[in-house]
C-alpha cells in the first residue's frame, strides 16, 4: 500500500478527532448541564403548584361554605331576636326561645372564627401559589436565555462540524474502500482512534515502543498495523 495513502489516512484521523471533539463540546456545554437542572427544578415546581392550587381550590370551597353557613346563621338568629322581642308568646315559648338565641350566638360566634380561620389560611395559600407563580416565571425566563444560548453557540458549533465533515469527505476520496472500512472498524473499538503514526520505533496509536523486528513485522504487513494494539500505522 502507497505511504501517501496511509498519511492521507492520517489526515482522516485528524479530522475525526477534531470532529468528536467539536461533537463533545457540543454534548457537554455548561448550559446545557444548567439548562437540564432549570427544567427539572421546573418539573418539580409544577408538581408543587398543582398541589398548592389543589390545595387553594378546597380551602376557597370550604371559606364559601363557611361563609355561607355563617348567612344562614345570622338570618335564623335574627328571625328567632325579632321574635323574642316582640313578644306575645308564653312563658315556656320565650324561655325556648331565648335559648335557641343564646344557642345560635354560639353557633354564630364559632362559625365566625371557622371563617377567620378559613381566612387566614386562604390569604397563605394564595402566597404559596403566588411565591410559587414568581419562582416559575423566574426559571422560564433562565430556562429562555438558557435556550438562546445553547441555539447561538450550537449553531456555531454545526456550522464548524460541516466544514470538517466537508473536509473529511475530501481526504477520503482517493482513499481505498477496504482501508477506510478497516480505519472506521478501528475507531470504534479503539477510542476513536484507528490510525498512528510509527515514529521513532514507537506506535502512535498505543505508544508502545516496537522491536525493530516487529518493526519489520509492520511494514511487511498490508496495511502496515501496530503488532500490539492492531492500530494501521504509517511508517
Amino acid at each position: 500500500m502507497e505511504i501517501s495513502a496511509l498519511a492521507d489516512l492520517l489526515d482522516v484521523q485528524d479530522l475525526d478527532l477534531q470532529i468528536d471533539r467539536l461533537l463533545a463540546r457540543r454534548s457537554g456545554l455548561p448550559e446545557l448541564a444548567a439548562y437540564r437542572r432549570t427544567q427539572e427544578q421546573l418539573d418539580d415546581l409544577s408538581e408543587r403548584m398543582q398541589s398548592a392550587a389543589a390545595e387553594l381550590r378546597q380551602i376557597e370551597l370550604d371559606t364559601d361554605k363557611a361563609d355561607g353557613e355563617l348567612e344562614m346563621l345570622e338570618a335564623k338568629l335574627t328571625e328567632h331576636e325579632t321574635r323574642l322581642f316582640a313578644g306575645g308568646m308564653s312563658g315556656r315559648e320565650t324561655e325556648h326561645m331565648r335559648l335557641e338565641v343564646q344557642s345560635l350566638h354560639g353557633q354564630k360566634s364559632a362559625s365566625e372564627e371557622r371563617v377567620l380561620a378559613l381566612l387566614e389560611r386562604l390569604d397563605a395559600a394564595r402566597q404559596v401559589v403566588a411565591d410559587l407563580t414568581s419562582e416559575q416565571n423566574t426559571l422560564e425566563t433562565e430556562k429562555g436565555e438558557l435556550e438562546s444560548a445553547i441555539t447561538e453557540q450550537w449553531r456555531s458549533i454545526d456550522a464548524e462540524l460541516a466544514r470538517k465533515e466537508e473536509r473529511k469527505v475530501e481526504a477520503m476520496a482517493p482513499l481505498p474502500e477496504d482501508l477506510i472500512a478497516l480505519y472506521e472498524r478501528l475507531r470504534t473499538t479503539k477510542e476513536g482512534v484507528g490510525v498512528g503514526r510509527l515514529d521513532d520505533g514507537i506506535c502512535g496509536g498505543c505508544h508502545m515502543r516496537l522491536s525493530p523486528a516487529e518493526q519489520i513485522q509492520v511494514r511487511d504487513s498490508e496495511p502496515p498495523r501496530c503488532v500490539h494494539c492492531r492500530r494501521i500505522l504509517v511508517p
